[in-house]
C-alpha cells in the first residue's frame, strides 16, 4: 500500500541515515558510497517485506532531503552535487534505454490485433493522466481561492493567491519521468500485464514530455503571465534573516577579528555573495567565523520548517552560506598551521 511504502520510507531515513551522519564522515568517498548502500538497502528490505520499493526509495529520499542539508559540511555537501547530477543524468538515460531494450521484443511478440488494443489502452491512459491533473490541480485551486475569500490566507506572504491562469499552467506541468520508468521496469517478469504497463509508461512519460513539454512555451505566451518573483522575495527574506542570525553571535565582541567579520557578513549575505575577505585574520576570526555561519545556518533551516520560505529560496542562500562556511574553514586550517 502506498501509505505503508511511505511510512516505512521515513521511518528507514530516520532509523538509518541519523546514526550514519553523526558520525561526521569528513571523505567524499566515504559519505556517498553509504548513501548508494542506503539506497539500494532500502530498496530490497522493502520487496522483501512485500512493498513497493520504487515507493517506499522515494518517501526516503524526501525525508533525507529535508534533514540532511543542515546536517551535511558543505566540504561534501558541494563536491556531491556534482556526482549526484551526474549519476541522475546516467540513471535517466539507463532507464530510457532499458525500457526501449524490453519494448522491442514485446512489440515483435503481439500481433497485428494486440498492438493496436495496447497503443489504444496506452493513448486513454495518457489522457486520463494528463486531463485528471487538469482537474485535480484545478479543483485545489478553486478551493484554495474560495478558502482565501472566506477565511483569509495563512500561506507564506511571499505567495500571490492562486489564479485560475496559474493554477492551468501548473496543471499542465505535469511531465512524468524517471519515477514512472521505474515503478514499470522494477515489475517481476512473470507479473499479468507487465508487457501492457510497460508499453503505456513509455507512452505516458514520451506522450507528456512530447506533448507537455513542447508546449509550454506557447502556453506560457497566449496566458500571458508574469513573474511576480516570490523566490526573489524569499530569498531576499531569507538573506536578511540569515545575516541578522550571523551578527547577532558577534554583537558584544569588541575584538578586530569581530569587525572583520561583521565586514565579510554584510558583504557576503547582505549584498551580492561575494568573496570579499580582507585580510585581518587572526587566530580568533576563523573560529569566530565559523560560528556566525552555523547561526545563519539554523536560523535557514528555521524559516524553511516554518514555511516562511520555500526550497528554491532555502538552496540560494544554502550555497551562499557554503561558500561562507568553506571560507572559514580554509582560515582555520591556515591558522592552525
Amino acid at each position: 500500500h502506498p501509505t505503508v511504502d511511505a511510512v516505512l520510507g521515513a521511518v528507514a531515513a530516520t532509523l538509518v541515515w541519523g546514526p550514519l551522519h553523526r558520525k561526521r564522515i569528513s571523505l567524499l568517498t566515504a559519505e556517498t558510497l553509504p548513501w548508494w548502500l542506503q539506497i539500494f538497502g532500502v530498496w530490497i528490505g522493502a520487496e522483501r517485506v512485500g512493498l513497493s520499493g520504487i515507493l517506499t526509495v522515494v518517501a526516503y529520499a524526501i525525508t533525507i532531503a529535508r534533514s540532511a542539508p543542515h546536517t551535511t559540511p558543505a566540504r561534501i555537501r558541494v563536491p556531491s552535487y556534482a556526482v549526484w547530477e551526474t549519476m541522475v543524468f546516467v540513471l535517466n538515460v539507463m532507464a530510457f534505454v532499458l525500457i526501449g531494450l524490453q519494448l522491442g521484443p514485446i512489440i515483435e511478440g503481439l500481433s497485428a490485433d494486440e498492438r493496436r488494443v495496447h497503443a489504444q489502452v496506452a493513448a486513454v491512459v495518457l489522457g486520463v493522466v494528463v486531463c485528471s491533473r487538469i482537474g485535480w490541480v484545478m479543483l485545489y485551486n478553486t478551493a484554495m481561492r474560495w478558502k482565501i475569500r472566506r477565511f483569509g490566507s495563512s500561506r507564506r506572504s511571499t505567495l500571490a493567491p492562486p489564479t485560475v491562469k496559474g493554477g492551468f499552467l501548473v496543471a499542465w506541468c505535469g511531465m512524468r519521468g524517471i519515477v514512472t520508468l521505474a515503478a514499470a521496469l522494477a515489475l517481476p517478469g512473470d507479473f499479468p500485464g507487465r508487457a501492457l504497463i510497460l508499453v503505456t509508461a513509455f507512452t505516458v512519460v514520451v506522450g507528456t514530455l512530447a506533448l507537455q513539454g513542447l508546449t509550454l512555451r506557447p502556453l506560457l505566451a497566449w496566458l500571458d503571465l508574469s513573474d511576480d518573483q516570490p523566490v526573489e522575495r524569499e530569498y531576499g527574506e531569507a538573506r536578511d534573516a540569515t545575516l541578522r542570525a550571523a551578527l547577532k553571535v558577534i554583537d558584544d565582541d569588541p575584538s578586530k577579528a569581530a569587525k572583520v567579520l561583521r565586514f565579510e557578513l554584510q558583504e557576503l549575505l547582505s549584498t551580492t555573495g561575494r568573496d570579499n575577505a580582507d585580510g585581518g585574520d587572526d587566530a580568533a576570526l576563523p573560529r569566530l567565523r565559523q560560528r556566525a555561519v552555523e547561526a545563519a545556518r539554523a536560523e535557514l533551516t528555521r524559516l524553511r520548517f516554518d514555511e516562511t520560505i520555500g526550497d528554491d529560496a532555502y538552496h540560494r542562500v544554502e550555497v551562499v552560506l557554503d561558500r561562507a562556511e568553506l571560507y572559514a574553514e580554509t582560515g582555520r586550517v591556515r591558522s592552525e598551521d
